[in-house]
């Protein structure tokens, strides 16, 4: 069989104009593992309500942050499957969730490429239903449509993997070197509590409650906010941090269903009235800067954090094409390529 890797993430609109932005907007939010409601309420929710108001929003934000190359989220992912391609020798696509790079086109330009076995990476550490698994059952669906011949192998969540936790802990420590900081925030992309529920295998551990993420249990393999706090932890113990110097949030939600918290802008707010003048802020959901990173957190929350007394705002980038990072994704990679399993 001859393999090769597809990386894919979330996806981006085709430009920053408002009709570029609803097209993509309408993909995203009437897919049911993001706003996993029926659909009759899921389509009068998205296309009745928020595709009248959020389009011209949305774009206004995407416009503040975007490259002239393009969509930061997919520029940087280019770059990173450049920086891979070199690195190995089965052939590395690349596709997006949401928008024009779908997963169906960069399947196939895999298997134009002659390859039967492809090894499906979800750009995104933690495990959740609106990242990882949404992907997994697309892909899924579209090989058993369009590719019947082909072999998929996913990546499993990598969160907790020594290799990647050591990766991430350097490039913090590396982007913090001369920064004098007070206080470390950890910001993970926000989902509603009932997603954490609805993946619970055991169907009675999750609480979200002070104890369920550290309590053992099988529900972790699943449990977004346990891997969250364990990356937290695990970066935390890696660079030796005090305990009162850094914490966790989530940030990003949309109606009114609670969901995972601390909010994060809401925890900028409060640290800031607190009387911490120097944050730092990582964003470890994500592998790739985004609208969610350069514009939700360096802009907004930086106008909060500056609006409540702080003084200094330090935005950590994500990992990106880092060398470190492409090298780690090459060793899984070529590990998989020779012996069936990553490294």
């Amino acid at each position: 069989m001859s393999k090769g890797i597809l990386l894919v993430n979330l996806g981006s609109p085709d430009s920053p104009e408002p009709n570029d932005v609803k097209k993509y907007l309408d993909e995203f939010l009437m897919d049911e593992r993001v706003i996993d409601i029926p659909f009759v309420a899921r389509n009068l929710l998205v296309r009745g309500i928020i595709l009248n108001t959020r389009p011209k929003q949305s774009a206004a934000a995407y416009k503040k942050i975007w490259w002239e190359e393009g969509s930061p989220l997919i520029v940087i992912s280019e770059r990173l499957q450049k920086k891979m391609q070199d690195k190995t020798d089965i052939p590395v696509g690349l596709a997006m969730r949401y928008g024009s790079m779908s997963i169906k086109k960069g399947m196939q330009e895999l298997v134009d490429k002659g390859v039967d076995e492809i090894l499906l990476f979800p750009l995104y550490p933690q495990f959740a239903m609106a990242t990882t698994e949404t992907i997994l059952v697309l892909a899924e669906e579209l090989q058993k449509k369009h590719f019947p011949n082909v072999t998929i192998t996913s990546v499993p969540a990598f969160y907790n993997k020594p290799d990647y936790i050591e990766v991430l802990a350097n490039s913090i420590a590396k982007h913090l070197e001369g920064v004098d900081y007070d206080h470390l925030l950890f910001s993970y992309h926000g989902v509603p509590e009932r997603h954490i529920r609805k993946r619970d295998v055991t169907k009675s551990h999750c609480k979200i409650d002070k104890s369920c993420c550290v309590t053992p249990s099988k529900a972790h393999e699943f449990c977004y906010r346990h891997q969250c706090l364990e990356v937290t932890r695990l970066v935390a113990e890696k660079l030796k941090f005090q305990e009162d110097t850094y914490s966790s949030s989530f940030q990003s939600r949309l109606g009114f269903d609670p969901w995972l918290q601390p909010y994060t802008d809401r925890t900028i707010e409060r640290l800031g009235k607190q009387g911490v003048k120097n944050l730092a802020i990582v964003t470890p959901a994500f592998v790739s800067d985004c609208l969610e990173t350069l514009e939700e957190i360096a802009m907004e929350g930086q106008e909060i954090f500056h609006e409540m007394g702080g003084k200094d705002f330090t935005t950590i980038p994500c990992l990106n094409d880092d060398q470190e990072w492409v090298d780690l994704l090459a060793k899984w990679v070529n590990h998989w390529a020779k012996n069936g399993s990553l490294a």
